[in-house]
């Protein structure tokens, strides 16, 4: 009793999920699949697919059809999601920052408020002259985003500290880091309930929710971030970006949120 007394959970921490683990990567109707599975925020892919190769959300028909289908449902576009950068990386392709500015006004159309940027694979930051490129690149690209009210969230596999400086170096309201748990401790061995007070509220715009497998099954201890994330009074969302073990996508992620709702409980 002592122990829970002790335990600060969030209780204002928002859950969404990933439009890609729906099934319905940059498809309307992920709004809906998000409410069946009992949440309340979507994150909307606007990049790159295998049969669709460019910024397809530009179209604001689509964009159109997001904006009614979250109101019809109920449902937040938490965020955004430029998997471009998976395939042109913002290290060394000067096509990538174009595609970040055309991203970030999406973004604001969508009312969206987080633009998630992604470093792995071939695009991964991998020493210190890439992370020098690419803290340039974000000094150049959040005065953009700051003025159409979207913080560029910096998702990667960097330390905690290395994160840190970067964000203290690019010095904007406008760029955060985009903290995955299932990467930190599957990836780079990192402790995610440690970084995440190491980083505090004022770095971090929002997380990704995932381990290998279900939720509470894998190496993240879930107890621990939220305690966290509690103890850094975060109010934001976190996305699920899990896996679908038994095949069926929509009854495990509602398998997840269920878990995830009883350590809020």
């Amino acid at each position: 009793g002592a122990a829970a007394a002790t335990r600060s959970r969030p209780a204002a921490l928002k859950l969404g999920v990933m439009d890609g683990v729906l099934g319905a990567p940059g498809r309307p109707d992920a709004c809906e699949l998000a409410k069946q599975a009992g949440l309340a925020g979507l994150q909307v892919t606007i990049g790159y697919t295998s049969t669709r190769f460019g910024l397809y959300l530009s179209d604001p028909e689509l964009q159109a059809a997001f904006l009614e289908q979250a109101r019809k449902n109920h449902v937040t576009l938490d965020a955004t999601y430029l998997d471009l950068l998976h395939v042109k990386c913002l290290k060394d392709d000067p096509k990538a920052r174009d595609a970040v500015v055309k991203a970030i006004d999406i973004t604001r159309r969508l009312k969206s408020g987080i633009l998630m940027t992604v470093f792995f694979g071939k695009c991964a930051v991998l020493n210190s002259q890439e992370l020098d490129t690419v803290t340039g690149a974000f000094k150049e690209l959040a005065p953009q985003a700051e003025k159409a009210g979207v913080v560029l969230g910096f998702e990667n596999l960097l330390s905690a500290e290395d994160n840190a400086r970067t964000i203290d170096r690019v010095a904007s309201k406008a760029f955060k880091v985009y903290y995955d748990v299932g990467n930190a401790a599957n990836m780079i061995g990192e402790d995610p309930a440690k970084a995440i007070r190491f980083l505090g509220a004022e770095r971090i715009c929002q997380f990704h929710f995932k381990d290998k497998g279900y939720l509470g099954e894998g190496k993240v201890d879930f107890p621990a971030v939220l305690d966290a994330l509690g103890a850094i009074g975060f109010r934001g969302w976190a996305n699920l970006e899990t896996e679908a073990p038994s095949g069926k996508l929509l009854a495990d992620v509602q398998r997840n949120v269920e878990y995830l709702q009883k350590l809020q409980a």
